[in-house]
């Protein structure tokens, strides 16, 4: 490889990882081109947001339940109020948090088609990293931009 590809690459700087962590039997560190692996999805959104107002964007990306269910949650899937205890806590690299519910995402009760996006407007997320999208909420107080963990929780320590 040439020396100015090589400095073209590492001027673009490192590609973004997320840390999938917590109460799974196989955790694991994502890439937004590990996320393209899964079926994806789109979203037109609209957000209002507290400093800029009502935003509008699209956005593509798996869901947040198929990407999750992948890393075997620690819950007997043969019984259904087993997943109800577990919690979802997303971080970003700027500190933004949210927390969600397993029963939020999950097909047999709240069904919300929660995405990690992988673009937005048609832009890829590769060194942003992905973007956590709730197209159900009105406020964009969710939307969780260069996603660094995805915790899952049994809430054992929010009980003890």
């Amino acid at each position: 490889m040439s020396d100015s590809l090589v400095a073209a690459g590492a001027a673009a700087g490192p590609v973004a990882e997320l840390a999938l962590t917590g109460d799974v039997t196989r955790p694991a560190r994502l890439t937004v081109s590990e996320l393209l692996s899964w079926p994806q999805h789109r979203a037109q959104v609209s957000f209002d947001c507290s400093t800029s107002g009502i935003q509008q964007h699209r956005f593509t990306g798996p869901y947040l339940h198929d990407v999750l269910v992948s890393a075997g949650p620690a819950f007997d899937p043969a019984r259904r109020k087993d997943r109800l205890r577990f919690l979802i806590a997303v971080r970003g690299a700027d500190g933004h948090r949210a927390l969600l519910s397993w029963a939020e995402i999950d097909p047999d009760f709240g069904r919300a088609p929660v995405l990690l996006a992988v673009t937005i407007d048609d832009t890829p997320l590769d060194r942003a990293g992905p973007q956590l999208v709730l197209p159900q909420d009105r406020c964009g107080a969710r939307y969780i931009s260069g996603i660094e963990t995805i915790r899952v929780d049994g809430g054992y320590t929010v009980w003890t």
